[in-house]
């Protein structure tokens, strides 16, 4: 070898480990960073010795297709799960201490009491005091289902728009993307970035990515909308003021297609979206449903009927009444009846009502009454009722329960109904995350940046170093001795 071949071998040596160097050095500042892909010099060998050619980027598209899709099931399961828990939690959190069937089941238990001790005017005023506290709770409830809705609708078009910035900001990605590919340059950043907002989208919406010439990429939904397909396509929602037991919300739109709602307790849904509007449009309104028929079921329960011989009054509103002021026809849903239920005026001592009301009947007028006499030892009518509150109604099937069963049976069908759905969901999320985080590491462990690696790496390029340094000293001094010579 000719000292101008050695010194020529040395330079192309020292350049290389610069190069190196740098991405090494890259690699371990990025060691923390979920979204950097690892990055390697590609060398070749050329006359003057080896020459780095490229830059490559660690990359593995099936395990990045499987993390973004993990990343989205697990993303609309624990959007589900949350709503389920919120729904719980208006309900009085794991007791269910607030929930319907609890209140219902304490009522019942003042009016077995009451039915003993029928002259018992404290014992009037309890049950009267119990009746509220239900039906307080039912409005209660049925006013927090609305607003979990609306808190859905809510944060549906917040996610709308935090999905149309970033397809937005995908499009500046990909431009760059593809113009680094063409010119032939390192697109590893650009890249990076891609899959960066790539994430951030599928934990919204599920997506199915194609990647095509130039690094080209366009996104679809699960369901086959399109999302980006060279510019973002539009996600638009209209949101809506409020939320009632009648009103429904808007749809969600990919490029004029609607969005699904997830379905199931172990949702459908992939991302965020539909995982909301599954909370918003089934969940909650199901919930909603059972409120409403227990509401109609406990003013047809306790309504006055005609005492004559021959009855010809329509039967009325007696213990409970609502904004409707009629007692409901048959086993109809009666919708956002719980939302206005009340203990009838006529029975409330704050308002100069007559507590024993309930007892004797009489609530609509002489009519209507059981005990003509006032007698104090009188319980048939309490009796009655403490009775009905076990016998089985007729229910709507619209709410998803039995469709003949006692009140109380079908007010507690209805708190088992969302806990069986919450803990189903529970069990899922836990799976799916797991799915998730397992897919998440497989790919970090091949594509992400190792900092042993990396480090065993600097310190065989410092040995590189050392020898190019050791090559240019014995060259520099071949060079001063030939020229010592030559004097």
């Amino acid at each position: 070898m000719s000292l101008s071949s050695a010194i020529n071998t040395a330079q192309s040596s020292l350049s290389n480990t610069a190069t190196q160097t740098n991405i090494v050095s890259r690699n371990i500042s990025n060691a923390s960073n979920p979204d950097y892909n690892r990055r390697n010099a590609a060398l070749a060998t050329t006359l003057p010795g080896a020459q780095v050619v490229s830059i490559q980027r660690a990359q593995d598209q099936a395990m990045f297709r499987q993390t973004i899709s993990s990343s989205a099931t697990a993303s609309g399961q624990q959007t589900l799960l949350t709503g389920l828990t919120d729904l719980k939690n208006v309900l009085g959190g794991n007791d269910y201490e607030s929930a319907p069937a609890t209140l219902l089941a304490s009522m019942r238990d003042t009016l077995s009491t009451y039915a003993a001790k029928p002259g018992e005017n404290t014992l009037a005023q309890t049950a009267i005091a119990d009746a509220n506290t239900l039906a307080s709770g039912l409005r209660e409830a049925s006013a927090s289902v609305q607003t979990i809705r609306l808190d859905s609708d809510q944060e549906i078009g917040r996610q709308v728009n935090k999905l149309n910035d970033l397809l937005e900001q995908f499009e500046v990605a990909n431009s760059g993307v593809m113009r680094g590919t063409q010119a032939g340059m390192d697109v590893s950043a650009e890249l990076d970035q891609r899959d960066s907002l790539l994430k951030q989208i599928t934990e919204i919406v599920g997506v199915t990515s194609v990647t095509r010439t130039s690094n080209d990429m366009a996104l679809y939904t699960t369901g086959g909308a399109t999302l980006f397909e060279t510019v973002p396509r539009p996600v638009t929602f209209e949101p809506a003021a409020g939320f009632s037991a009648t009103l429904q919300g808007n749809r969600v739109y990919v490029d004029g297609v609607p969005l699904p709602a997830g379905q199931g307790s172990s949702t459908t849904a992939r991302g965020s979206l539909q995982g909301l509007l599954q909370i918003r449009d089934d969940i909650a309104p199901q919930v909603q449903t059972q409120l409403d028929e227990i509401a109609r079921a406990l003013v047809v329960t306790f309504a006055e009927t005609d005492q004559s011989a021959v009855p010809v009054l329509p039967d009325q509103p007696g213990l409970f009444t609502w904004a409707g002021a009629a007692v409901p026809a048959g086993a109809t849903l009666v919708p956002g009846i719980a939302a206005t239920i009340m203990v009838n005026p006529a029975l409330e001592p704050s308002l100069g009502g007559n507590p024993q009301l309930l007892r004797d009947g009489g609530i609509n007028g002489a009519a209507y009454s059981a005990n003509p006499s006032g007698a104090a030892g009188f319980s048939a009518k309490l009796d009655a009722y403490v009775v009905a509150l076990d016998a089985p109604v007729a229910f709507d099937p619209v709410a998803g329960l039995s469709t003949s069963t006692s009140l109380t049976g079908f007010a507690a069908d209805s708190v088992g109904w969302l806990e069986l759905n919450r803990s189903e969901a529970d069990a899922s999320a836990q799976k799916r995350e797991a799915s998730r985080f397992r897919a998440v590491e497989a790919h970090s462990n091949a594509t992400g940046v190792s900092l042993d690696e990396e480090m065993s790496l600097l310190l065989e390029l410092e040995q590189s170093y050392k020898a190019s340094a050791r090559l240019i000293s014995a060259v520099d001094q071949m060079l001063q001795e030939l020229m010592a010579a030559v004097r």
